[in-house]
C-alpha cells in the first residue's frame, strides 16, 4: 500500500477536525525532536488505557491492534490520568488522549492503566511534501461591534464539576432566551465538553482546537491570551451576548494560575464562578482567588451533591453555594445581568 492509499483509510481524530482531508496527502520522516502540533500517522501496537479514538465527526471508534490512525503531538496535564510531553521513543510513542494527542507519558495516576502504544509510520505531508502543522489550521480572527459578558468557571481540580457548572450556566441563560456561547479555553483535545455545551443550549461552542492548539499544557502567557481573544472574538461575531469560559484543572495548575494572576486576562472577565470537589477545596480556592484579586460570585461543583457541604461552604466563604439545578433554573441570571450593566460602558475593552 502506498502512502497516498494509506492516507485514504487512516482514521482522523477530533484534534485534527480543522485539517482538510485533502491536506493529508503523504508521509515524510517524523522529526527526531517533534514539536506540539506536528501531525503523524501511526499504527496501534498495543491497546491499553485509551481503547477508543474520538473521531473528527464525534463518533468514538474502538481501537484494535494494527489500526492506523492520525495523531498530533502535544503535552497533557491530567492529575487523574497522565502527564505527557511531546516526544518519541525511537519509532514509538504513547496515545495520551482519545482525542488523538500523542507523546511520551512522564507520570500517571496509580489507578490508571498504561497508555495505548503507537508505532510511528511517518509525519503527514501535503501534496507539496510540506509537513502538516496543526497551528496552520484554525478559525480566522473575527470582528464584533460589541463584546459579550464573559463569565469564567474555574475549580479546585480535575473532575471537580467545572464543565457541568459551565453547562448549567449556559442552560440557565439559554432558557431565558439569551444568546450564549461556551468556550473550553484550556485542556487536552476531546470534543466531549464542547458538545455538552451545545447540548445545554450554547449557540456556538469552541475550544483551543479551534485556535490551532492540540492542548494548552506548557503554552505561554501570550499564547493563551491570544487564544482567548480569538475564541471570544469569534463568539462575539456570532452575536453571543454571554460567553461562558471553562478553564481546565485546578488553581494550582500552571496555566490556570498564570491566567488568574494576569491582569491582561482578568480585566476581560465580568464574573467568576468556582467549582469545588469538597468544602475544604472550596474554602481554599476562594481564599486563593481573593489573594489574586479575583472575587467569585458563586460556588458550585461536585460538592453541592451534599446539603451539609453547601452549608459548610456558605459559612466558610460567604459566597452563595448553588446546586446545578438552581443555576439551570436561572439562579445566577440576575447577578450576571447586573455585572453586564456595570461593564456595558466599555464593550470593546479586549484588544489582541
Amino acid at each position: 500500500m502506498t502512502a497516498t492509499q494509506l492516507m485514504r483509510t487512516v482514521r482522523i481524530p477530533y484534534s485534527l477536525r480543522h485539517v482538510p482531508c485533502d491536506s493529508l496527502y503523504g508521509l515524510v520522516d517524523v522529526p527526531q525532536s517533534p514539536e506540539p502540533g506536528d501531525v503523524v500517522v501511526a499504527s496501534v501496537e498495543k491497546v491499553a488505557k485509551n481503547s477508543a479514538l474520538e473521531l473528527s465527526n464525534g463518533r468514538r471508534a474502538s481501537l484494535h491492534e494494527g489500526d492506523v490512525i492520525a495523531a498530533v503531538f502535544g503535552n497533557r496535564y491530567a492529575t487523574l490520568q497522565f502527564e505527557g510531553l511531546v516526544g518519541r521513543n525511537e519509532d514509538a510513542c504513547d496515545l495520551l488522549s482519545m482525542g488523538g494527542l500523542c507523546g511520551i507519558v512522564q507520570s500517571k495516576h496509580s489507578k490508571v492503566a498504561e497508555p495505548t502504544r503507537l508505532r510511528l509510520l511517518g509525519a503527514v505531508a501535503d501534496k507539496h511534501g510540506r509537513p502538516l502543522k496543526m497551528r496552520d489550521h484554525h478559525l480566522k480572527a473575527a470582528t464584533a461591534q460589541r463584546w459579550p459578558h464573559i463569565a469564567v468557571v474555574c475549580g479546585s481540580s480535575m473532575d471537580a464539576g467545572k464543565t457541568y457548572t459551565a453547562m448549567s450556566i449556559i442552560k440557565g441563560l439559554s432558557k431565558a432566551g439569551r444568546n450564549v456561547a461556551g468556550i473550553k479555553l484550556t485542556g487536552t483535545a476531546t470534543g466531549k465538553d464542547t458538545w455538552n455545551m451545545l447540548d445545554a443550549g450554547a449557540s456556538v461552542a469552541l475550544d483551543f482546537i479551534d485556535g490551532g492548539y492540540p492542548s494548552t499544557y506548557m503554552c505561554g502567557h501570550d499564547e493563551l491570551l491570544q487564544l482567548h481573544h480569538l475564541l471570544v472574538g469569534y463568539a462575539a461575531a456570532q452575536s453571543a451576548e454571554y460567553v461562558v469560559v471553562e478553564i481546565a484543572d485546578g488553581l494550582l495548575q500552571r496555566e490556570t494560575a498564570m491566567l488568574l494572576q494576569s491582569p491582561s486576562f482578568t480585566s476581560t472577565v465580568d464574573s467568576w464562578i468556582f467549582a469545588g470537589g469538597d468544602p475544604m477545596a472550596a474554602e481554599s480556592g476562594v481564599r486563593m482567588m481573593r489573594g489574586w484579586g479575583v472575587e467569585p460570585i458563586a460556588v458550585s461543583g461536585a460538592l453541592t451533591m451534599s446539603s451539609l457541604n453547601i452549608r459548610e461552604v456558605d459559612a466558610a466563604t460567604g459566597v452563595s453555594c448553588l446546586r446545578a439545578k438552581e443555576i439551570q433554573d436561572g439562579a445566577l441570571n440576575a447577578l450576571l445581568d447586573r455585572k453586564s450593566t456595570r461593564n456595558a460602558a466599555s464593550p470593546l475593552r479586549m484588544t489582541a
